[in-house]
This record gives C-alpha cells, sequence and structure tokens, in this order.
C-alpha cells in the first residue's frame, strides 16, 4: 500500500466520521450506490429474460457481474488518473469520493437512535428507531432483543460499509472500491 493511498483513506475515514452522508445533499442528487442499484436493476430486467434457459441464465448472470465489474474498474481507474492530473484538488475529491463510500457516521448515528430512542420512548421508542436498520419486525423484540438487533445490524454493516471498502481502496485503490460497492451492491 502506497502512502499516498494511506494518507487519503486516513482523511477519508476522518472525513466520513465527522461529515459522514449528508441528507441534503442525497435528498438533492442519487447516491452513487443507487446508481449502481439502478444500473443493477436495469442489467437484470435486459438479461435475466424467464424465457431463457438456466444455464443460460447462469451465463448471463455472470456476464453481468463481469461487465459491471469491469465497467466500475474503469470508472475508479479514470477518476483517478483524473483527480491526479489537478494537484491537491485531486487528492481532496479523491478522498470526498471515498468517504462517500464509506458509511461508519451514518451506522453510528443509527445505532444511537436506538439507545435515544429506548431512553426518551420506552420500548416503542427503540422498535421504531431499531426497524430502520433491521428488516426484522420489531414488534415481536423485547427491550434487550432491540439492543441486540441493532448491535448485529452494527457489526454486519460495519464490515460491508467501512472494513470492507477500506480493504479494498487500500489493496487497489478507487478502482477496488468501486468494484467492492459494484458487487456488494448486486449482492442485495
Amino acid at each position: 500500500m502506497s502512502t499516498g493511498i494511506l494518507l487519503v483513506l486516513t482523511a477519508a475515514l476522518l472525513f466520513d466520521r465527522i461529515v459522514g452522508d449528508p441528507d441534503w445533499l442525497w435528498r438533492r442528487l442519487p447516491h452513487p450506490v443507487v446508481l449502481f442499484g439502478a444500473m443493477i436493476g436495469w442489467c437484470d430486467r435486459t438479461f435475466n429474460r424467464k424465457r431463457l434457459g438456466e444455464e443460460t441464465l447462469r451465463i448471463s448472470g455472470v456476464l453481468v457481474i463481469a461487465g459491471l465489474l469491469l465497467w466500475s474498474l474503469l470508472c475508479g481507474w479514470v477518476l483517478h488518473r483524473l483527480f491526479m492530473q489537478i494537484g491537491i484538488f485531486g487528492w481532496l475529491l479523491e478522498i470526498i469520493v471515498v468517504a462517500i463510500f464509506l458509511a461508519q457516521k451514518s451506522l453510528a448515528d443509527h445505532v444511537s437512535r436506538v439507545a435515544t430512542g429506548l431512553r426518551a420512548g420506552g420500548l416503542e421508542g427503540g422498535r421504531r428507531a431499531v426497524s430502520m436498520i433491521v428488516g426484522r419486525d420489531p414488534e415481536t423484540l423485547d427491550e434487550p432483543a432491540v439492543c441486540r438487533a441493532a448491535i448485529e445490524s452494527l457489526a454486519e454493516n460495519f464490515s460491508d460499509g467501512v472494513v470492507a471498502p477500506a480493504f479494498w481502496y487500500a489493496l487497489l485503490g478507487l478502482p477496488g472500491l468501486l468494484a467492492y460497492k459494484m458487487l456488494n451492491t448486486a449482492d442485495r
């Protein structure tokens, strides 16, 4: 890992922890992961036709994922090359792009809302807050189960939203980060 990648990653982690994902921005613009999801959805509708046989669908799926990964690797490479052409401003842009694909502040905020919900609104407040971060029915959860659900969600999403993106950025730079986020989004 180069010193530049380590510095960018450290700055991006700090930037994400302080700023996070500003709601005002993502209400006006689609988050890049939303765009990845739209691309994946289009590919699914276009290449995953029910009339195709099972073997053809499998091959089509592999080719689509390979194509999406190549596209994201290429985009990451192009962005990095463009950023490096514009000096310190390019480094700042890369820090921001990397931070956009990290989720530590939003994870901490969501889990904090569960704790606040339990303190301020009791079990109902905790259930409402935990329903924003888990897929299970919160109405069946007692207070310890609400806490466990929040912690389990934090652990799982910390891996997907912080550790893995940081790892792939450290390993392959911006192309690796974008490829990981594309594949992780396709896995949903």
